[in-house]
């Protein structure tokens, strides 16, 4: 027994000196250590609360790429955030829904505990890559591409424009400002218009925000019954904190089956927020109106 308990001892005393020494010689060593040992130390005293974050593929395009959301927390209540719906022609609102993502696994604490937050950051993965030219994640330095093709981007593999695909005042031809657009041979004839239908009925958000560009304004939703109750106080709290102009409804030219005014048809919560360009996130603005509805839904 003393003849392994010397052992024993002996060994722990060539490990402590190894890691000594080689420390020594080894600040990048040292460092490593001593960010596991502080790691190590935050989970065991609590001080780190790691975010609770999942994510689930709702469909695939017509090109077959994932339409993913991530949801971050548990709580009972959901809000949604939507980027991408016009692909590579915005694709600043996919990167300001990105960015939303790095901030709530950086400030997990910033989630109320009645609350989830979901985002699904690309919801036209098609047009997005149309010119971007690559899958996933991407900056703003990845957005190269010609003038026409940034503008091809806006529509998906189908040449339909999605946010014309959605069941309120639904026409095969719609208008973008003043071009003829396809708003595909039915009311969610597109994949990707009918996996965020899916996802809506099955999960049934307290509120939504779908991000555009660019007009500079937040817009209330309506589908021939006004404008809902609560659409008008989550218009009023997001254009407050933000600074963006307040819109109670989209009037600039006639648009038919909207995405976010089919969401008022379906008693949804639903707001547009209009980005300034069609380049900056303009990050603080929307943090500010993100920040201003967590604490109108924690309660």
């Amino acid at each position: 027994m003393k003849k392994i308990i010397i052992i024993i001892a002996v060994s722990i005393v060539i490990i402590v000196l190894g890691v000594y020494f080689l420390t020594k010689k080894s600040p990048e060593l040292a460092q490593v250590v001593q960010n596991n040992v502080t790691a190590t130390s935050s989970v065991q005293t609590g001080t780190q609360k790691p975010v609770d974050t999942t994510k689930s593929v709702l469909g695939t395009s017509v090109e077959k790429r994932p339409i993913t959301a991530y949801h971050y927390g548990t709580g009972a209540k959901e809000l949604l955030f939507v980027g991408g719906i016009h692909g590579g022609y915005e694709w600043n609102t996919a990167l300001l829904a990105y960015e939303l993502m790095d901030y709530l696994s950086a400030n997990p604490t910033i989630i109320p505990a009645n609350l989830k937050v979901t985002v699904i950051p690309v919801l036209n993965p098609d047009g997005l890559n149309k010119v971007v030219g690559k899958e996933g994640r991407f900056a703003k330095a990845d957005v190269s591409s010609s003038k026409e093709t940034v503008t091809s981007g806006r529509f998906n593999g189908n040449d339909v424009d999605l946010n014309r695909n959605f069941d309120c005042d639904w026409k095969p031809k719609g208008l973008w400002k003043d071009t003829t657009v396809s708003g595909g041979n039915k009311v969610f004839s597109e994949p990707e218009s009918q996996a965020f239908k899916n996802y809506i009925e099955a999960s049934n958000p307290a509120a939504v925000v779908v991000w555009y560009s660019s007009a500079s304004g937040v817009f209330s939703s309506s589908c021939d019954n006004g404008v809902l109750p609560e659409t008008k106080i989550l218009t009023n709290i997001y254009a407050t904190a933000s600074k963006y102009k307040e819109y109670a409804s989209f009037d600039f030219y006639k648009i038919t089956g909207d995405m976010v005014n089919w969401l008022a048809k379906k008693n949804v919560p639903a707001i547009s927020v209009l980005l300034t360009t069609h380049e900056d996130t303009e990050w603080s603005k929307n943090l500010a109106g993100i920040k201003a509805m967590l604490k109108h839904y924690s309660k």
